[in-house]
C-alpha cells in the first residue's frame, strides 16, 4: 500500500526481528507518510508511541512506534540521516505529541526538524555543547567551572 502510494520513497521494509515491522522511508518523505498513516481510515495510525533518534555511528535514524487505537495494530516507521546535519520535516501536525519527542531527539542527537512549532532543548540547559547521545561526542570536563 505504502510503495503504490509513494514509490521510491519507501526505501525498504524492516520486518525480520522486528516487531512491529518498521517502515523505512526517504527523509523527505517522512511526513507525507505519516500523515498518510494518521489520515486513511483503513490504517488510522492515530497514536505515536515515541519517537527516538539512534546513533549507528556511520548515520543516525529516527524511529517512530506508531499504534492504531481502532484497528489495535502497530508498525514504526524509520528514516536515515546523515551525520553531518541531520535533518527531517516534523510530524508536529500530525501528532501533536511529537513535538516533546523531537525536542528530546534535538537535544542529544542534533537532529534537526524543519517546520517544528518548538524546537529547542529540553534536558539539557540551553548553553550546553553538544549533542550526548551522539557517538562521537566528547564529553567536557566542566560546565560553568563545575566538573562534569
Amino acid at each position: 500500500m505504502l510503495k503504490a502510494r509513494f514509490g521510491d520513497a519507501v526505501v525498504e521494509l524492516q520486518s525480520e526481528g522486528f516487531s512491529p515491522a518498521f517502515v523505512v522511508v526517504a527523509p523527505a518523505a517522512v511526513r507525507d507518510v505519516a500523515r498518510f498513516l494518521a489520515d486513511d481510515p483503513a490504517l488510522s495510525f492515530d497514536s505515536l508511541m515515541s519517537l527516538s533518534g539512534v546513533d549507528y555511528k556511520d548515520r543516525l535514524a529516527v524511529a517512530y512506534h506508531l499504534h492504531s487505537l481502532a484497528h489495535r495494530h502497530a508498525v514504526g516507521l524509520k528514516a536515515f540521516l546523515p551525520t553531518e546535519s541531520p535533518e527531517l520535516p516534523t510530524v508536529d501536525d500530525v501528532w501533536p505529541a511529537a513535538n516533546f519527542h523531537e525536542r528530546e531527539a534535538f537535544d542529544l542527537f542534533g537532529i534537526v526538524f524543519t517546520g517544528s512549532k518548538d524546537l529547542r532543548r529540553i534536558l539539557l540547559p540551553e548553553d550546553w555543547e553538544g549533542h550526548p547521545l551522539r557517538k562521537d561526542y566528547k564529553y567536557p570536563d566542566f560546565y560553568h567551572g563545575i566538573k562534569v
